[in-house]
C-alpha cells in the first residue's frame, strides 16, 4: 500500500467486467473474417489517467522510481524508547533478503535489488505509538516517520548512494503494525540526506512476519508505480485478481507479475507483445510469462483505456503452487484506481471446485477448446492447442 499526498487509503467496491464465457464450446461464428492484423505493440499501449499509481504505461518517472536496473536500497532498523530492540538484526535481515533474488527473476534479471543493511539499531526519538500507524496514519505522519528514521541513521550511513530506503522496526513495536510505503511530494521540501534527496522508502511494519519477504517486493512495486489490485473494501478483498499477483495477494499462489506489469516496467519488449487494437484478427502463440523468451502478451485494445490481456501461466518459479494453469485472460483499465479493480480476472472455470488453499479465481486458466467472448466491445479469444510452456489463441475483434 502506497502513501502519499495525493492518495490516501480509498475505499470502493469494483465492478464486475461485463463478458460472456463460453465453455468447451466455441461461440457462434462471425459472419465475415476480419483481416489478420500485424499492428505495432505501441497501438496497444494505454496511458494512465488517475494522476497516482495505476496500470498505464505513461509513468511519471519524477514521482516514481524506474524499474530497470540496479536500484541501491539502505536497510535500517530502528527501535522506540518504549520498544526497544534485543538481539541482532540478522534475523530481521534475513526475513526480507530473499526479495532481491525474488525480483531478478521476475523480472528476466532486468531489476536488482541491493540491499545493504545497516547492522545496528537506531534508537527512535519518540515512541511507537506517538507515529500514527495504529489511526491508519497519515501522509504527514508518514513523512516525519521516515524524517526520523533518516535523521537518527545519518551519522552511521552515506544516503547519497542509495535510491531508496528500507525501514524494519523491532518486533517488539507491536504499533508499528503495517508496511506502507513513502513516496516524495515534489512540490515540497521533502527529506533530505547527504545532499540527496530521499524520495522512496518503505516502512515496514509487524505484518512482514506474516507476509515474508514478498511483502518487499509488493512495497517497492508500488515506488515502481502500480497499484493494489486487492479490494479496498467487502468481504472479499481477493475478489480482482484472486492469487494471480502479489499486487493482489502478497501470499497468493501464482504471486509473480501479470504479463501486462512487465510490459510495463520494460521487463518485456515491444516484440513481445502480440497487439489487435481495432477490428481484425490474430493468431498468437504464447510463451509462458514465468520462463523467459517468446511472446508474452496478446492485448486486445478496447477503448482510449480499456483492454483484454491474454498471457500462459505455468506452475513454473514462483508461481509453482498455483492453482491452475493455461490462457490467463484479464481486464485492464488504467482510469480505475488503485483499490477499484484497475485490473480483473476472467475466471475460465467458475464451476470448478478450487483445490485446498486455494479460491474460485485461482482456478481461471483457460484450457484448450475454450472460448471466452465480450459482446460489448466484439472481442472473442479462442484458446488452442497447449504445450508445456505454450498455449496457441486466435484473437478476433469485430
Amino acid at each position: 500500500m502506497s502513501r502519499s499526498p495525493q492518495r490516501l487509503r480509498a475505499f470502493a467496491a469494483g465492478a464486475a467486467a461485463t463478458a460472456l464465457l463460453s465453455l468447451g464450446a466455441a461461440a457462434p461464428a462471425a459472419t465475415a473474417a476480419p483481416p489478420q492484423s500485424t499492428a505495432p505493440a505501441a497501438d496497444c499501449a494505454l496511458a494512465g489517467r488517475t494522476g497516482w499509481t495505476d496500470e498505464g504505461h505513461t509513468t511519471d518517472y519524477t514521482q516514481f522510481q524506474r524499474p530497470l536496473g540496479t536500484r541501491h536500497v539502505l536497510m535500517l532498523f530502528v527501535d522506540f524508547p518504549d520498544a526497544q530492540a534485543s538481539g541482532s538484526t540478522s534475523d530481521y535481515y534475513r526475513q526480507l533478503a530473499p526479495a532481491a533474488e525474488w525480483m531478478k527473476r521476475d523480472s528476466y534479471g532486468r531489476t536488482a535489488l541491493d540491499i545493504a543493511p545497516l547492522d545496528r539499531w537506531i534508537r527512535m526519538p519518540h515512541e511507537s505509538t506517538s507515529y500514527g500507524f495504529q489511526r491508519g496514519i497519515t501522509f504527514e505522519q508518514h513523512e516525519e516517520y521516515v524524517r526520523q528514521a533518516v535523521a537518527a541513521a545519518d551519522p552511521y550511513a552515506d544516503f547519497s548512494r542509495y535510491d531508496m530506503v528500507y525501514i524494519v522496526p523491532a518486533k517488539s513495536a507491536a504499533a508499528i503494525s503495517f508496511s506502507p510505503t513513502y513516496l516524495y511530494d515534489p512540490t515540497t521540501a521533502g527529506i533530505t540526506a547527504d545532499g540527496k534527496r530521499v524520495k522512496w522508502a518503505v516502512t515496514f511494519g509487524q505484518d512482514m512476519w506474516h507476509w515474508g519477504f514478498k511483502v518487499a517486493d509488493h512495497e517497492t512495486s508500488h515506488t515502481f508505480g502500480l497499484p493494489d489490485l486487492y479490494a479496498f473494501t467487502g468481504t472479499d478483498y481477493h475478489r480482482f485478481v484472486g492469487g494471480w499477483d502479489l499486487m493482489g495477494d502478497i501470499a497468493g499462489a501464482a504471486p509473480q507479475h501479470l504479463g501486462w506489469e512487465r510490459w510495463k516496467f520494460g521487463w518485456i519488449d515491444d516484440r513481445q507483445v502480440a497487439c489487435l487494437p481495432s477490428a481484425g484478427s490474430r493468431t498468437v502463440r504464447l510463451k509462458a510469462v514465468e520462463s523467459p523468451g517468446g511472446t508474452k502478451i496478446a492485448v486486445i485494445r478496447t477503448g482510449e483505456t480499456t483492454a483484454y490481456v491474454a498471457e500462459s501461466r505455468r506452475a513454473v518459479g514462483a508461481d509453482s503452487d498455483a492453482c491452475s494453469t493455461g490462457v490467463l485472460i484479464y481486464k485492464v483499465d488504467t482510469s480505475t484506481t488503485t483499490g477499484y479493480g484497475p485490473v480483473q480476472i476472467v475466471n475460465g472455470s467458475p464451476g470448478a471446485t478450487p483445490s485446498p488453499g486455494c479460491r474460485t479465481l485461482d482456478m481461471a486458466a483457460f484450457h484448450p477448446g475454450q472460448t471466452f467472448t465480450d459482446p460489448a466491445t466484439g472481442v472473442r479469444i479462442d484458446v488452442g492447442s497447449s504445450t508445456p510452456l505454450h498455449d496457441e489463441i486466435s484473437m478476433t475483434k469485430q
